[in-house]
């Protein structure tokens, strides 16, 4: 998750009004408001990037099968997301959303836009894939063309039969504040649970910095619009390069992390040596797996009582509550 902050001024400025501060302790997490009792600890365990490589479907279906992995998404203008969607159609209970992805940003392995250049041309660069980054996105991008591909990457999906039980942005594009509207605009049309955090902010807080308010305004209006939201994100649960010491830093974050529902983001893969022509992060991208697959970390999460729930999961709650 990535927040652009040259312009967040004028976007907390306009919401600070509507955001009571006293909420951000005194409210019950969205847990609560989703039926849990009291103090619940609900995670997510959420494997990006499916789709991107057969060496990701393998980590991210691994980490499913065998590990503590509850949710995936899938990057639909890559070349393995058919892959997916194949296990998907045998497998219909994997909780699969949609990775909007609007960047490609390895070198020698990219992607273009599932529209086209012709449709949306601010999302193409010159040599006719996405932008590698979010910031050449911004410069270029309409919001109009965002939404058109947005709902393109939806509806390809849709088609490759996986029906998407939320939605997420790779590499955060989607929650640059020209675009965000309209990536909240298609999942609440859709009635497709969005990626937007409304409680606590433990963690994603130090990223979201002055952009708090606008969050937590756009979560009240999701939530409003029938959908879940969740208290936290987690984008990095670990950085040690030692495994112990990883798995040392993930036992600490279950440990501390708030009651609420927090998503928090792996990237899974099973490196092989075709792998690290895509990229460099193969081993950090391995070493989560192993952790995921781990039985210290499920017997941690078990001796806990932490619950771990889908996306699937948070609307039929939501679908359940009245306010």
């Amino acid at each position: 998750m990535q927040f652009y902050r040259p312009v967040a001024a004028m976007f907390v400025l306009s919401v600070m009004s509507t955001v009571s501060s006293a909420s951000n302790t005194e409210a019950p997490t969205y847990a609560e408001r989703l039926g849990w009792p009291a103090g619940t600890k609900a995670v997510i365990f959420h494997v990006d990037d499916a789709g991107m490589s057969h060496n990701s479907n393998m980590g991210a279906i691994k980490a499913i099968e065998d590990g503590v992995a509850t949710s995936v998404s899938v990057m639909m203008p890559c070349s393995w997301a058919p892959e997916f969607a194949d296990y998907f159609k045998s497998h219909p209970q994997v909780d699969a959303g949609v990775h909007l992805t609007l960047t490609a940003e390895w070198k020698n392995y990219r992607w273009g836009s599932v529209s086209g250049k012709s449709v949306v041309p601010g999302l193409t660069d010159s040599d006719g894939y996405l932008w590698h980054g979010v910031s050449d996105v911004v410069a270029h991008a309409t919001a109009d063309e965002v939404e058109i591909e947005i709902r393109a990457q939806i509806d390809k999906a849709l088609a490759m039969g996986i029906k998407p039980t939320h939605i997420d942005s790779h590499m955060g594009t989607c929650f640059q504040p020209g675009y965000i509207d309209r990536y909240v605009k298609v999942g609440i049309e859709k009635k497709i649970p969005i990626l937007i955090m409304g409680g606590h902010m433990q963690y994603i807080g130090a990223e979201a910095g002055p952009l708090i308010p606008l969050v937590r305004s756009i979560a009240q209006r999701v939530w409003d619009a029938g959908l879940p939201v969740i208290d936290d994100l987690v984008t990095k649960p670990t950085r040690a390069k030692d495994y112990e010491q990883r798995k040392a830093e993930l036992i600490k974050l279950l440990g501390d992390i708030k009651p609420g529902i927090t998503e928090i983001i792996v990237h899974c893969t099973v490196q092989t040596e075709v792998f690290s022509h895509i990229s460099g992060s193969g081993p950090t991208r391995e070493a989560e797996l192993h952790l995921l697959t781990d039985k210290d970390i499920k017997a941690f999460i078990e001796s806990k009582g932490i619950v771990l729930t889908t996306w699937r999961e948070l609307k039929e709650r939501r679908e359940s509550v009245q306010n």
